[in-house]
């Protein structure tokens, strides 16, 4: 069974999609990574929500921002998939699909995200390059990359 994908502003979502890619969110960046921070940075409400749906539960999730929101570029960011499904490899058809979708929404090429120092290798298998050197962002190695 394949992937199901939304992609919705964030006035779109309605209450129950957004509980639920927010529990996902905090699964993975705050409890897994021991991580405490503050997901909820004001930022959603300028992201578009690429979701990733397996059997009715969310799985896959990362926000899009145009140009100038995040970076100069268009942006990625809080990439996550369900942690009993990265065996799968669905991490990368989240990252196809948020390029494919900056692209149709946006009409941008260039993507910068913050990656995680660990994820560089598959962050560069999707084209992207590193563009800063290693910096801290909540106690955790992260890196600048670009693509196109």
């Amino acid at each position: 069974m394949e992937l199901k994908w939304k992609i919705k502003p964030f006035e779109a979502l309605n209450v129950n999609e957004l509980y639920d890619l927010l529990k996902l969110r905090s699964e993975i960046f705050v409890v897994e990574q021991n991580c405490v921070y503050l997901d909820l940075d004001g930022k959603d409400k300028k992201a578009l929500h690429l979701i990733g749906e397996y059997d009715g539960k969310t799985v896959a999730y990362v926000r899009l921002f145009d140009a100038g929101i995040s970076f100069d570029n268009a942006s990625i960011g809080r990439v996550v998939v369900d942690a009993n499904y990265r065996d799968r490899k669905w991490g990368h058809d989240l990252m196809r699909e948020a390029i494919a979708a900056i692209k149709s929404n946006f009409d941008k090429d260039a993507i910068t995200i913050g990656a995680q120092l660990y994820l560089k290798k598959f962050y560069e298998s999707h084209g992207f390059v590193q563009t800063s050197e290693m910096y801290l962002e909540d106690d955790i190695e992260h890196i600048e990359m670009v693509r196109g």
